[in-house]
Order: structure tokens, then sequence, then C-alpha cells
């Protein structure tokens, strides 16, 4: 009599497949492919034990689990908008207008809808300035000649 046939470990490794869907961290994905590939090798060998086949679901999660996060960490998903969080860093390489002078250098300058102060050089209020990078929320700018 059998106790586990090849169908309840591809029931359960969809399942795992529509539980990842659900519930974020991407280890239930990993665990339903090693339940869908223990039921196709239990198809392939039906006479297998249900120890052998808990034996094999454990190592080929196990294998799969830690075989995504060596990955994983050797390839980085790329970052779709790596300023999103560093606002600043997203005008740096743009020219903006001095909307007050630099003096003692620091300035300021009229970004989209908001303010920004500026340090640099010492120059008039109009004077067009290139952002030439951050430090904390203030931009650094040098002085565009015309």
């Amino acid at each position: 009599m059998e106790i586990i046939t090849f169908w309840h470990w591809l029931i359960l490794g969809i399942i795992l497949v529509v539980l990842e869907v659900l519930a974020p961290g991407v280890i239930f994905m990993w665990m339903g492919i090693a339940a869908i590939t223990t039921g196709i090798v239990l198809a392939i060998v039906p006479d297998m034990g249900w120890e052998y086949q808990l034996i094999l679901f454990s190592i080929l999660s196990i294998l799969s689990v830690g075989g995504f996060r060596v990955y994983s960490r050797k390839h980085p998903p790329a970052d779709e908008n790596p300023t999103l969080n560093r606002r600043g860093q997203q005008y740096v390489g743009r020219t903006f207008t001095l909307t007050s002078a630099i003096e003692n250098g620091i300035g300021k300058i009229h970004v989209d809808d908001s303010q920004w102060i500026v340090r640099g050089q010492d120059c008039d209020m109009n004077k067009k300035v290139k952002v030439i990078g951050t430090e904390g929320t203030v931009l650094l700018v040098e002085v565009q000649e015309s």
C-alpha cells in the first residue's frame, strides 16, 4: 500500500509555489521546486519508500534555497532608481540658476518646487551653477562660465 504518490509531491509543490506568490520571502518557491522534483523522481522510481522521499525532498530543499542565496549574493538585483532616497544625488550634473547669491560659500537655488542650499565659490545672483556633488542636504556647485 502506497502512502505517498508522486501526485502528492506535485500538488505540494504547486501549493508551495502559489504560497510564494501570496507570502514574501522567496523560500517557498525553492521548496516547491524541490517537491515537484521529488514527485518527478518518484514517478520514475515508483517503489521508493517514504523515508527516502522525505530525505530527497529535504536535500533538494536545502540545496535549492542555499544555491539561490549564494547566487543572489554574487548577482545582486540591479536597482531601478539608485538615487530614490538620495534626492540631492539626482541633481548632480544638472545646471541651475542661483536664486540667492553665494556669499561666504553659501547660496540658494530653486529646483522644481523646492529651495536648496548650495555651497561653492562666491558669485552673484542669477548666475548659472552646475551641481557637482552633495554633502548631506547641501548641493556642491561650481559656477558655469557664460
